[in-house]
C-alpha cells in the first residue's frame, strides 16, 4: 500500500482522539489522526511524525497523521490500513493459493467479518486486527478493551463449527517485533476467548510490516502465545525489564 504528498512533521499536542497539533516548517497545524485508539505511548511531544496531505480541497484539515516514530522505529498508526494492506496479500496468494472471490465486509449471522474468500475451494473467513502497541519488542493487543473482537472472535469459532476455515489475522504496523501476545492486562476476557478460538482451530497468522514513510506492506510470520498462563509469565517478564 503507498502513502502519497508525505511530510514531515514534530508532534506537540491531541485535543481529542481525531485531531492533533503539529508542527510544520515552523508553523502550527491542525491534522486528522487516523486511529481513535489512546497511543500514548506513540504520541509523545515532541515525536517526529509522518503526514500525508489530503487531495480533497474542502476538508478542514489538510493532512492525515499516519505513521510516527517512536525512538528510531518507524510505526504506522492508520486504522484503516490494515485491511488494505492484507487485502492486497491475500490476492498476491502468498500464503494461501488458488484464492478467488474475495469480498470485504461479508457479513456472518451476527458479524460483519472483514473478508470472506475462498481458496483450494475452501470457504473461509477473516477478521483482520491492526497491532500499533509495543512494549520490548513485543507487540500486543489490544491497547484498549474491545468487546467487538471479542463477538468477532466467538463468531469466528462458530463459522469454523459450521465447515468454514476462520482465520484471525494480526498486522504489527511495524517491523523487527520479537513476538505477539494478547494483552490480558489490558482486557482479560479478548485473550481468554482468543486462546479458546485457537483450541477450537480458528487459525491465528500474525505478520510485522515492512513499513516506509509512504509505504506499508505485509512482511515476515511473527511468533505468538496464547495461553494465558504463559501470556502473563511474558508480560510480567516484560514490564520486570523496564
Amino acid at each position: 500500500m503507498q502513502y502519497k504528498n508525505n511530510k514531515v512533521a514534530k508532534f506537540i499536542s491531541r485535543p481529542n482522539r481525531f485531531i492533533a497539533n503539529v508542527e510544520i516548517d515552523d508553523k502550527v497545524e491542525v491534522v486528522h489522526v487516523k486511529n481513535t485508539g489512546r497511543c500514548k505511548e506513540l504520541l509523545q511531544e515532541g515525536a517526529r511524525v509522518i503526514l500525508e496531505k489530503s487531495d480533497n480541497p474542502n476538508r478542514k484539515t489538510s493532512y492525515d497523521l499516519i505513521s510516527v516514530y517512536k525512538n528510531n522505529r518507524l510505526i504506522n498508526m492508520d486504522s484503516q490500513c490494515p485491511n488494505k494492506v492484507v487485502e492486497e496479500w491475500l490476492k498476491e496468494e502468498k500464503y494461501f493459493r488458488n484464492v478467488r472471490n474475495v469480498k470485504r465486509e461479508s457479513t456472518y449471522k451476527n458479524s460483519r467479518f472483514d473478508f470472506y474468500f475462498e481458496h483450494n475451494n475452501k470457504k473461509s473467513y477473516m477478521e483482520v486486527k491492526g497491532v500499533t502497541l509495543e512494549h520490548n519488542n513485543i507487540a500486543l493487543f489490544p491497547d484498549a478493551p474491545t468487546q467487538r473482537g471479542v463477538k468477532h472472535i466467538k463468531e469466528l469459532i462458530d463459522a469454523k463449527k459450521q465447515g468454514y476455515d476462520a482465520y484471525i489475522f494480526f498486522l504489527v504496523q511495524m517491523e523487527g517485533i520479537d513476538l505477539f501476545v494478547p494483552n490480558i492486562q489490558r482486557h482479560k476476557e479478548f485473550a481468554t476467548i482468543l486462546d479458546l478460538a485457537v483450541k477450537e482451530g480458528v487459525e491465528v497468522l500474525v505478520y510485522d510490516a515492512k513499513i516506509t514513510e509512504n509505504s506499508i506492506e505485509v512482511n515476515k510470520k511473527i511468533d505468538f502465545k496464547t495461553n494465558t498462563e504463559e501470556v502473563n509469565e511474558i508480560i510480567k517478564y516484560s514490564s520486570s525489564l523496564l
